[in-house]
């Protein structure tokens, strides 16, 4: 994507997000386990391929492991055949918006235990207006019986975290993740449990 496409795009999200105001949540309604919503963001495409690994021979950058269990509201009770999708950007801040490869996209169905995981590279930065977007991946997450719920997680010590105006949000700080050495051989991973609501 070019930079005046990229300013045009993101000058629409302005104004979308000035139309459709976030959500103001009380910390008295945020349940201990509920995952919060986030903005959906202009670079989101539909129909992202199933599939379990996002990483591709042109992939730079550090390889993660991207896991969860999706939950229902009970927070406890693991939801079978959930949809979960996401998406980012590539080390150098920009995303896949045209090429058949959805490169960083996809989307994973959970299994009787209520388990997802992608293989994926750490994503980079890319400015939104004066300031760094810090990094972060996309959510989308579906189930029959559950409301849809679209978020983004963040990543713990990341210095832009601060300025951003969505993931300084009290609402986020769930959202904020460790990226863990998990084994022996230096494998990093993040862990992110989500908790959709009932219809």
């Amino acid at each position: 994507m070019n930079r005046k496409d990229f300013i045009l795009k993101g000058s629409l999200a302005a104004f979308a997000i000035s139309i459709f105001p976030k959500t103001s949540i009380s910390e008295n309604t945020i349940q201990k386990c509920e995952t919060t919503n986030d903005i959906l963001g202009p670079f989101y495409r539909p129909n992202a391929p199933i599939r379990k690994s996002l990483i591709f021979d042109s992939s730079e950058g550090s390889t993660i492991e991207l896991k969860g269990k999706v939950f229902s509201d009970d927070c406890t009770s693991v939801l079978k055949d959930a949809q979960v999708e996401i998406w980012h950007c590539n080390i150098h801040g920009e995303y896949d918006n045209e090429s058949e490869a959805f490169l960083y996209r996809g989307r994973w169905i959970t299994d009787k235990f209520g388990n997802y995981s992608f293989k994926t590279k750490l994503p980079g930065k890319y400015l939104n207006g004066k300031a760094f977007r810090p990094a972060h991946i996309h959510f989308r997450v579906s189930h029959k019986d559950h409301n849809e719920l679209i978020s983004q997680l963040y990543f713990k010590g990341d210095p832009h975290i601060e300025k951003d105006p969505w993931a300084s949000e009290k609402k986020a700080e769930h959202r904020i993740l460790p990226i863990s050495l998990e084994d022996t051989k230096g494998s990093l991973t993040v862990t992110f449990d989500i908790h959709l609501k009932k219809k």
